[in-house]
């Protein structure tokens, strides 16, 4: 048997968040505001691996997308809107529930399935594997990663988004927005389970891809979401598996 990478509290604190999940003025916000910009970053990178234009209608059409940790879906509908063939996986079953009522409710096709990535059953079936805001909340990092890299096809691109453990971030993602700000749940996070760039690039390169890219995303007094180099607080990060 595979060994678990979810953490049975982790599960429990994100299960208890499935009803207020799609409420855009909940304790999802911050999700619901960072969406547009990091699934336009995955959705250009993946669409140019492709040799496809990145705007359009559906430009990610017909591809097979696993999002792994995808809560109540806002990530994997997203996908689907732009054509993607998604899989979402999570370990929480009340926000899978959630997701599921949500996408029938808009009319997507999203395979939902309850589990890690270790759990699948099929490996190298994606042409794309996305985690975003998971590995800092995982049990074995090593393990998800290798996990996530199994279930790339050959050539395939494998996406996360994660915190950088830093003192700012610790000020800003940790104090700031659960504390003073109370954009998030207090206990939503665990600064020391935070991932440097670097300690994810050598996970990665440890799961046998090759990091591509990387690059910062920062929220504006707005509240608007924007890519920049900054990696200092939150940020993507691309890899690809060996064609």
């Amino acid at each position: 048997m595979a060994e678990a990478t979810a953490l049975g509290a982790e599960i429990a604190k994100f299960d208890a968040l499935a009803a207020r999940w799609w409420d855009p003025n909940g304790p999802m916000k911050p999700l619901h505001r960072m969406n547009p910009v990091r699934i336009g970053w995955i959705a250009e990178r993946l669409a140019r691996a492709e040799g496809r234009p990145a705007r359009g209608a559906q430009p990610l059409a017909g591809l097979k997308v696993l999002d792994v940790g995808c809560g109540a879906g806002l990530a994997s509908e997203a996908l689907a809107r732009l054509g993607a063939e998604v899989t979402g996986m999570d370990a929480a079953p009340e926000a899978l529930e959630v997701a599921r009522a949500h996408a029938e409710a808009g009319g997507l096709a999203i395979d939902y399935r309850q589990g890690g990535p270790e759990d699948l059953a099929e490996a190298g079936g994606y042409d794309a594997v996305i985690s975003l805001e998971v590995i800092e909340h995982v049990a074995e990092r090593a393990a998800f990663l290798a996990a996530l890299t199994r279930a790339a096809r050959p050539g395939g691109l494998v996406f996360l988004s994660t915190l950088n453990r830093t003192p700012r971030s610790f000020l800003i993602a940790k104090l700031g927005a659960e504390y003073v700000l109370r954009l998030l749940p207090v206990g939503t996070h665990d600064w020391r389970m935070f991932v440097t760039p670097a300690e994810l690039g050598a996970g990665l390169r440890g799961a046998g891809l090759s990091v591509a890219d990387v690059a910062g995303m920062e929220m504006g007094l707005s509240g608007t979401w924007r890519i920049t180099r900054d990696t200092g607080v939150n940020y993507l990060m691309m890899a690809q598996k060996p064609a």
